[in-house]
């Protein structure tokens, strides 16, 4: 007996398993979404606004608070883009919400955060077979909840985060993740500043003029370097002082600390933009402003995440030229980040290999990125469902965005860990390193392919391979689980 991993096909009599969610962030909310639309009810428990966050304003479900960004939206030769395209195949909720709330962004999907939050947050309280509880879930999950998704994310609460290494046995692991300021746009000198996507790219929703533009030259950018070195910065704890930052979000005093050029090279690359009000003065470096919000009002600073302490922002960042008067709606901020070291705690379909009933989703799993942690809460949603239906649902192949996530996070370290005696585990976000090699098909004309045109090819074969057999995993039968 066999039945299809579609879970629009999928329905259990009576609603008589309750599956519950603790977090209501966006793994969460895909989750439950899942498991409704699945025919069963599902319960998530949101602490907000009862007990709030560092990081989090509002009490809305999906709460994005940090870039506004879901980064490249290209299926065929970016990995990010790739998953979009997998999560919008599987009746994604956080990529309908993404869609339907999009801003023009060059080749990425940004979305207006607020709007998108309100859509996540409508769509599950307008489900028959959700339920939201807006309480804390202190400490371990009752016994007798059956079926429990924890998607806590990376500000889980201290009891939660203690019941958790009790029964990881685990150390556990931390990093620091930093949010960019938020600029007003009436405050920005568009007489210094201009429009421009990279190289003119438009993207969803995007015309190719959709990044303010502020340029320095030589001077203005060492001494923007030097006062970020010298900058007042926030204090660690003691016990926070050997936590190591994730390498893709790294605060840009970090950045400049490595390297004066590593900034030129990173979010302040002065590449594929001419400036119209100077076009015969190439700039030393650029920063960027993405728009944050559907009214076109508000913008962040691309890459430019920081812990540097208020004052010293809005000294430092005022004299970048174009922002001598700006007007900051969210200054930069610091949070800490946990996540589990999955590879030992976690087996393929999600579940605490100490205690079955419980499986994990998202940010806390160790991936990094929006759309990677509400993939994985697509992908707990889907397997705690074949589970309740007593079928056994096996993970997307690694040849797809999520089976190379999943893979990433439940196995992908392992033997590495076991040889050395080591922990390598590190946060990730989809990339195609993760998946496995192709062979580049061979150009019809019978030229060689070399360098950047043979890296596309292989990108755009390993998409094509990536959807077609994500395709196939979506139509293919799931096994009954044996008694």
């Amino acid at each position: 007996m066999v039945f299809s991993v579609s879970c629009r096909m999928m329905a259990t009599p009576a609603n008589e398993h309750i599956i519950h969610i603790i977090g209501g962030g966006l793994a969460g909310s895909e989750a439950a979404w899942q498991i409704a639309e699945a025919g069963i009810s599902a319960v998530v428990h949101e602490m907000r606004p009862n007990r709030m966050t560092e990081a989090h304003k509002t009490d809305g479900l999906a709460e994005l608070v940090c870039s506004n960004s879901f980064r490249s939206d290209d299926a065929q030769s970016n990995a990010v883009g790739l998953l979009h395209e997998e999560m919008r195949r599987a009746n994604s909720l956080i990529m309908a919400a993404g869609d339907a709330h999009k801003l023009p962004a060059g080749g990425a999907l940004a979305v207006d955060r607020d709007g998108f939050s309100k859509h996540v947050t409508k769509m599950l309280q307008n489900h028959p077979l959700v339920e939201i509880e807006q309480a804390e879930v202190a400490g371990k999950p009752p016994e007798d909840w059956s079926s429990v998704i924890i998607a806590t994310g990376p500000l889980t609460s201290p009891a939660l985060g203690k019941a958790i290494q009790a029964l990881t046995g685990e150390e556990e692991l931390a990093f620091f993740d930093a949010i960019a300021p938020i600029v007003h746009k009436d405050s920005v000198d568009m007489d210094i500043c201009w429009f421009q996507s990279r190289y003119d790219k438009a993207g969803p929703g995007g015309t190719g003029a959709d990044y303010i533009n502020c340029p320095l030259d030589e001077l203005q950018y060492n001494a923007f370097i030097d006062a970020l070195i010298a900058g007042d910065k926030t204090e660690f704890h003691e016990w926070e002082k050997d936590t190591p930052y994730f390498e893709g979000c790294l605060p840009i005093e970090v950045m400049a600390e490595r390297g004066r050029e590593t900034l030129r090279h990173g979010p302040m690359k002065p590449v594929g933009l001419t400036n119209p009000n100077a076009p015969n003065i190439k700039a030393h470096a650029i920063v960027q402003l993405r728009q944050d919000n559907a009214l076109g009002t508000l913008w962040n600073m691309v890459g430019f995440q920081t812990k540097l302490k208020y004052g010293a922002q809005s000294d430092i960042f005022r004299n970048i030229p174009g922002l001598e008067n700006a007007v900051f709606a969210r200054l930069g901020g610091l949070h800490r980040n946990t996540f589990l070291n999955s590879p030992k705690v976690l087996d393929e379909s999600m579940r605490l290999r100490a205690e079955p009933r419980l499986r994990f989703a998202g940010q806390i799993t160790g991936v990094e990125g929006y759309v990677e942690s509400a993939a994985i809460g697509l992908l707990t949603g889907r397997f705690v469902v074949a589970e309740k239906l007593g079928h056994i649902l096996t993970p997307p192949p690694p040849t797809t965005a999520m089976g190379a996530l999943i893979n990433h996070i439940t196995g992908g370290h392992l033997a590495h860990e076991e040889a050395s005696g080591s922990r390598s585990f590190q946060p990730m976000n989809v990339n195609f390193g993760l998946f496995p090699p192709i062979d580049v098909p061979k150009p019809t004309d019978g030229k060689r392919l070399k360098g950047k045109e043979k890296g596309r090819a292989r990108k755009r074969a390993m998409s094509a391979r990536a959807l077609s057999e994500f395709d196939a995993w979506l139509a293919s039968p799931a096994r009954v689980a044996a008694d």
